[in-house]
């Protein structure tokens, strides 16, 4: 976000960093969620940037059509590890926290809202107002997704640039390949991204160590009641900044965009047991009452699911030193 920055405005790129990372704590920890959230919500139309970019450069739709419905594979370690950090960025070990914490927190701040197994006639709304959510947003996310892939395959991988170490180092590549206004809708995308971005990563992890714990957890908490949670949230934002500085860097050996594609493989990998765990759970009437999974489709794709991630798990095992 602070390199993208810097190619906007210009200036030092680390203080923007410092100035992203103060501003997402203060926000997190002093706004409460319901207020921030609407915030949170406008800032997913910076996403459409990435869709417009495809447009303002030349794409073969052809070659895109094929590539799309007609996949090739390899038996390459690279190619399993970039699989599963797909996979790894779309069934995130942290949304599951997260998703679970919002509902809870949904009923903590409406009133005439109950948990279902206290109250089982809200069950219709509120599975449609899951239903909903979980298909508009997963269109959306995916949508979204598929064209960042395609605007980095149209623009960088054609010119050969594979090796993008920075932020800044990609949206330089984009400027002289995609023109101006392709290159700011780039940048800005990614600072919008991130303030979107740093919340629910940094958010998550508070809620699985706070409830780990057994500690109050909840953005909708004043600070000094929720002290460990809070404390946890700003500990992981930080932790992120310190990535950018380059003696940290030298240390671990690690850059920005690497540490992303770890984190990606790494949840990727991680999924499975939890997915396996959440199928288990849902079809458990001991644990869901009379909301236990009943559906034969619903745990047909839901094993499903957990038996591919299972694969592009094994698959990039199999491959690592290829």
């Amino acid at each position: 976000m602070g390199s993208a920055l810097k190619l906007l405005i210009g200036g030092p790129a680390l203080l923007y960093a410092v100035g992203f990372t103060l501003l997402c704590i203060l926000l997190e920890v002093f706004i409460t969620y319901e207020r921030y959230s609407r915030y949170l919500k406008w800032l997913t139309v910076v996403l459409f940037s990435y869709v417009a970019t495809v447009f303002l450069v030349k794409v073969s739709w052809r070659q895109v059509a094929e590539g799309t419905f007609l996949p090739s594979f390899s038996r390459s370690g690279e190619y399993w590890s970039t699989f599963i950090a797909i996979l790894g960025t779309t069934i995130s070990p942290y949304l599951f926290f997260w998703q679970a914490s919002q509902e809870t927190e949904e009923i903590r701040d409406h009133l005439d809202a109950e948990a279902l197994k206290k109250e089982p006639w809200q069950a219709r709304v509120q599975f449609g107002r899951i239903r909903f959510d979980t298909i508009i947003g997963m269109f959306l996310s995916n949508a979204v997704a598929f064209f960042i892939i395609l605007a980095a395959g149209a623009t960088l991988h054609v010119k050969g640039i594979i090796d993008i170490q920075t932020a800044d180092q990609a949206a330089e590549a984009l400027r002289p390949l995609a023109g101006r206004f392709a290159f700011t809708l780039f940048a800005v995308g990614i600072i919008g991204t991130g303030l979107l971005a740093v919340p629910v990563l940094a958010g998550s992890a508070a809620y699985a160590i706070g409830e780990a714990f057994k500690w109050p957890t909840g953005l909708d908490r004043k600070p000094l009641d929720a002290k460990g949670f809070y404390v946890v949230l700003a500990a992981a934002t930080l932790l992120g900044l310190a990535i950018n500085f380059p003696a940290v860097q030298g240390h671990l050996h690690v850059t920005p965009i690497k540490a992303l594609f770890f984190c990606a493989i790494i949840n990727g990998v991680v999924a499975v047991p939890i997915m396996a765990v959440v199928m288990l759970m849902v079809s458990n009437s001991k644990v869901m009452g009379r909301f236990s999974l009943s559906s034969g489709s619903l745990r047909v794709i839901g094993w499903a699911s957990t038996a591919v991630m299972f694969a592009a798990a094994v698959g990039m095992f199999v491959t690592l030193k290829k």
